[in-house]
């Protein structure tokens, strides 16, 4: 997966003026089975630029209290944009901050509905919370926008493994994850345990 921004984001800010109103036009472009970027377009000034490169390079460091802040500043410089958000979400989620992740990656879909980013990652603090349903909602609602995108489909494998007991959507997602993954030994692994129990 082509990664643009910090962890998972693969949202992109682009330094360009909008005219219209309302939220800022988004498209997604799939580069190859397992890649894909997610383009915005908004107004943003140089220095909220040049803070939202410092924040992610915070990041990466590993200085995520650095990076939090500088990232509230530019979501509050730049409302209409979702990749700071998103990356504040990730970021706050990573300290263990997940009521405000939450908040934040909530404002992100705000702004675009149909980030599957910021939905898979909504659907990991939904599990960590034991709000299981929402969980699902929310990989399925990644998935509605990029099929191939396989961190989601991973995750809502092994939702319905571990968590909601639901063998034959686990294995149609393990099944599906493998098409795009197919060396990872660890989900073969878990798709013959489950056509082994779906056997029983």
């Amino acid at each position: 997966m082509k990664i643009i921004l910090f962890a998972l984001s693969a949202s992109l800010i682009a330094a360009c003026a909008t005219t219209e109103p309302g939220p800022p036009p988004s498209r997604i472009e799939i580069q190859e089975q397992v890649g894909f970027t997610i383009t915005e377009e908004g107004r943003i000034g140089g220095d909220v630029r040049a803070d939202y490169e410092t924040a992610l390079s915070y990041l990466q460091q590993g200085q995520h209290e650095e990076g939090i802040e500088l990232l509230e500043q530019v979501a509050r410089a730049a409302p209409e944009l979702s990749a700071p958000r998103i990356d504040l979400g990730i970021a706050q989620h990573r300290a263990g901050h997940l009521e405000a992740a939450e908040s934040s990656l909530l404002l992100a879909l705000e702004s675009n509905p149909e980030q599957p980013v910021a939905h898979n990652e909504l659907g990991i603090i939904y599990r960590k919370t034991g709000r299981f349903t929402e969980a699902r909602k929310s990989y399925e609602a990644a998935l509605a926008v990029y099929p191939g995108f396989h961190f989601a489909r991973r995750n809502l494998a092994i939702l319905c493994d571990l968590y909601l007991a639901d063998l034959e959507c686990a294995l149609e997602n393990y099944e599906a994850y493998m098409k795009t993954v197919p060396s990872d030994d660890e989900a073969s692994m878990w798709i013959a345990d489950i056509r082994y129990r779906l056997d029983q």
